[in-house]
């Protein structure tokens, strides 16, 4: 899927002339402090599905309850460590007392524990979510960018940001009719990877749990973030 590029370079100038002092010789080169700022940006694709799903319920009596919890989460984990293109990790457990309405006795338990499953392969992580609402319920799903697709762009992206700021760099020193500039400083940095914020599944998938097992998978578009790069840095102008 080719995603198309999208470069912006945004530029502060700041110049001053440093006072040339008597003790230089008159041919002393002087120079002017520019900094810079150049961004480059485009848009990466999604490739990672997040899913949570979770167990909960209450009992009064709360060892009950948690071997309850227990054995519905190890059947889940089990299930789900069939599909080897899912990777699955263990979330959150908290049980918590249940009080009458006077708020003084506990009247019994519950518990939740959660399951984190993520996948680059879309139909697997889809189908077998479907599978597990037999026993689980939705948290929650989303999609982020996989850490080698991350690097990768910032790998590109890096190369265009330093090629963008020795562009303004030139533009500046040409502005100050200068014969050449040297870089000072310069800082990259990367942003634009947010972490997946997980939203409520499609209808779709929730309710392909009580459906029959040759029920097709809901397709699944994960779309794109803008992630960008930044080059700051001083540069010193040569002037004649």
């Amino acid at each position: 899927m080719h995603i198309p590029r999208r470069a912006t370079a945004a530029v502060a100038l700041s110049c001053g002339l440093l006072a040339s002092l008597p003790a230089l010789a008159a041919d002393e080169p002087r120079y002017n402090q520019v900094s810079l700022r150049a961004e480059v940006s485009k848009e990466v694709a999604r490739d990672l599905m997040v899913v949570t799903l979770y167990s909960e319920a209450q009992n009064t009596d709360p060892g009950k309850l948690a071997k309850d919890i227990t054995e519905t989460m190890n059947k889940a984990v089990q299930q789900a460590r069939q599909v080897k293109e899912v990777k699955i990790s263990q979330g959150s457990r908290n049980s918590y007392p249940i009080y009458d309405t006077k708020g003084q006795k506990i009247t019994g338990w519950r518990e939740r524990a959660e399951l984190r499953l993520e996948s680059a392969d879309f139909p697997a992580l889809s189908k077998l979510t479907g599978d597990l609402l037999q026993d689980l319920k939705m948290g929650g799903m989303d999609f982020s960018i996989a850490p080698a697709t991350r690097k990768a762009s910032e790998d590109d992206l890096l190369k265009d940001a330093v090629a963008a700021f020795k562009a303004r760099a030139q533009l500046a020193t040409e502005a100050l009719g200068g014969k050449g500039y040297k870089v000072v400083s310069l800082n990259l940095n990367s942003s634009g990877y947010p972490r997946p914020y997980l939203r409520n599944a499609p209808m779709a998938m929730m309710a392909k749990g009580a459906a029959d097992e040759a029920a097709p998978a809901p397709d699944i578009e994960a779309g794109t973030s803008e992630v960008s790069m930044s080059a700051d840095g001083l540069i010193e102008v040569q002037v004649p």
